[in-house]
């Protein structure tokens, strides 16, 4: 086995670097946009005027920085030739969002709402794979562009973890759906100008087979955000979305009827393992700077670096961030030679295991850098708060730990649910 990056890859990262330093720091210190990423960042990204929504001089300045990185052809990295992609690979992608997240808070990777200057659009992902030619010839130009964009209407008030019990449905009325239920936790439905609402359009609860994905415009009759969630890292842009009696036409189905929760897991498992790459990106992060802030640090007239007490945890942290390094580049390459599918227990172990890792990288940080670690001055409380998130909302720890023990006693299989294709 070889263990260095790719070639291709390690020029890639070369090239991101001088955009950054070139392009990225530049726009990033102009008009005080600083002000998103130092002290002030919880505030200033926050309209505490509109019940907690993101500013929208942020939203502006993320828009404008993937623009950039879109005309300097590095956003597209996933995406296929044929949409002006490299077709990147997940060993790719994970080496990547890594390598981003190393270099901590900043204009070019802010992991608070997936913002890259290398994409992660699973929206256009799955419409390339899942939608009609009608679909396709809508959507993927503006998905592309970031013209126009989608949330996904999963998770309902009663039934987090479990998907397959919900009690939102549809029932069909000649050539149209009419969709009641209501969905929670629905990211960026702030700005979505449609919602992928998950609904029970056959079978009986707890099934996974007979819900159906509709793409429902968020300006239909009957659909209402009811209130936007706020978090433990502000601003939100999450809702809690109802919908009464909303109509849309049959061609709204997306994925097939009754194949919805099958299409959306097509690409959890490349989703997972990008985000388990940006969470020990972020870990490793917090253990460099507590290295060198040990170093310079002289209380009582020596180096905190020279203290056991200060040497130990770290090393522990570093050891782990090997160690899961070595697990998520071997299960994001075993992904491309034989399919997302197959390698499922790895990926779960690296997800909730990175997410772990980071909270605890983060909150050793802070207690290295004592006060000044507590304060916002630091970025380490900022990306606890973050990173705790996605212990929960990735696939929760216990559900991730709960299909590695699926896998382990033969209750699952490493295969591709029915109806799905097999990503590569």
């Amino acid at each position: 086995m070889d263990f260095e990056i790719p070639e291709d890859i390690a020029a890639l990262l070369k090239r991101l670097d001088d955009f950054i330093e070139t392009t990225i720091k530049p726009l990033e210190q102009q008009d005080d946009n600083i002000r998103f990423f130092d002290h002030r960042r919880e505030d200033a990204r926050t309209d505490w005027e509109r019940g907690g929504l993101p500013n929208e001089e942020w939203e502006q300045l993320l828009h404008k920085t993937k623009r950039l990185a879109d005309e300097a052809g590095f956003y597209r990295y996933p995406f296929p030739k044929e949409y002006g992609g490299m077709e990147g690979s997940n060993l790719g992608m994970a080496i990547i969002r890594e390598h981003l997240a190393v270099k901590g808070l900043g204009l070019h990777n802010d992991l608070q709402n997936e913002h890259s200057i290398v994409g992660n659009n699973v929206g256009l992902l799955l419409m390339l794979e899942y939608g009609t030619e009608e679909q396709k010839a809508e959507w993927v130009d503006d998905l592309a562009e970031g013209r126009k964009g989608f949330a996904f209407g999963i998770t309902e008030p009663d039934h987090g973890s479990d998907a397959t019990h919900m009690e939102t449905n549809a029932v069909r009325d000649g050539d149209e759906w009419v969709i009641n239920g209501e969905k929670t936790w629905n990211t960026g439905i702030h700005k979505a100008k449609y919602d992928m609402v998950m609904a029970r359009t056959s079978g009986k609860a707890g099934d996974g087979e007979g819900i159906t994905a509709f793409l429902t415009p968020m300006e239909a009759d009957g659909v209402k955000i009811e209130e936007m969630l706020w978090t433990f890292n502000m601003p939100t842009d999450h809702g809690r979305v109802s919908f009464k009696d909303v109509r849309v036409p049959h061609a709204s189905i997306f994925g097939g009827e009754g194949r919805g929760l099958q299409v959306v897991q097509h690409f959890f498992n490349e989703n997972r393992i990008r985000q388990a790459a940006s969470s020990l990106g972020a870990a490793q992060f917090c253990v460099n700077e507590s290295v060198q802030y040990a170093k310079e640090r002289k209380p009582f007239g020596k180096p905190l670096a020279t203290n056991q007490g200060i040497q130990f945890p770290l090393v522990e942290l570093q050891a782990q961030c090997e160690m899961l390094r070595a697990l998520i580049h071997k299960t994001a390459w075993q992904m491309d030679k034989y399919g997302a599918f197959s390698v499922s227990d790895k990926v779960s172990m690296c997800n909730y295991w990175s997410n772990r890792l980071c909270c605890q990288a983060a909150d050793q940080a802070m207690q290295v850098h004592g006060g000044l670690g507590y304060s916002r001055h630091k970025p380490f409380e900022h990306i606890y708060r973050h990173h705790r998130r996605y212990r929960i909302t990735e696939g929760a720890e216990e559900i991730q730990m709960r299909r590695v023990a699926g896998y382990m006693f033969g209750f699952m299989s490493q295969r591709a649910p029915k109806g799905v294709k097999e990503a590569r």
